[in-house]
């Protein structure tokens, strides 16, 4: 039996998907959620298998839950069920570690279908979300342009080096350190240091 949570924001959307999952003698909607927080919670207390989450809800979005989620209990498995699908949506919640991406126009049987591919560990994606992701894949990797002060900043923070440390060993300031760090996450396309130092070996910045 898969145990399901529901988290949507709009009742009318967790009662209709609650009436069709429950029909099924395979999975359990072992409860719903109004927004990312909420969810968060039930999800941890009442031990469930697949959490379906909408991405723009109050109080806290489905990306920070997915991301929490995913830190804190790893096996509880997210599918997002959302109406957006653009870039800024899709990469963020793939990236925070969502099972798949389904949207909201499709039908019930690929909801249901959905759900049982996620519990079995397999990933899951609307036609739409794996042609956005596949031209992701397919741009061309550009080596980044980083000036010989960016390179040695990243490469510091690679070796574990903190603000404050890098700053020491340049002898320069931290605020300085910060706003080389600002422009590395700029011309990389990341978002935090972790997703840096690992780019930057991608992308043999890093050796």
């Amino acid at each position: 039996m898969i145990r399901l949570l529901i988290v949507d924001d709009h009742p009318i959307v967790r009662h209709g998907l609650h009436a069709a999952f429950e029909a099924e003698p395979d999975i359990h909607v072992a409860g719903e959620a109004a927004n990312g927080r909420e969810g968060i919670d039930r999800a941890v207390a009442l031990q469930v298998d697949i959490v379906l989450m909408d991405l723009r809800m109050p109080e806290m979005d489905g990306v920070t839950a997915i991301t929490a989620l995913r830190r804190s209990h790893p096996h509880i498995k997210t599918l997002v069920l959302t109406t957006f699908d653009g870039d800024s949506d899709v990469l963020p919640a793939i990236e925070a570690g969502a099972s798949g991406y389904l949207l909201k126009d499709a039908p019930t049987e690929e909801l249901l279908r959905a759900v049982r591919a996620a519990a079995a560990g397999e990933p899951v994606l609307s036609p739409s979300v794996a042609g956005r992701l596949m031209g992701q894949v397919r741009k061309p990797v550009v080596k980044a342009v980083l000036t010989d002060r960016e390179l040695q900043v990243l490469a510091l923070v690679a070796d574990g080096a903190s603000n404050r440390q890098a700053a020491a060993k340049l002898f320069i300031s931290e605020a300085s350190i910060k706003t080389h760090l600002l422009h590395i996450y700029d011309k990389l396309g990341v978002r935090d240091r972790a997703a840096a130092v690992g780019e930057g070996y991608r992308r043999g910045l890093l050796s």
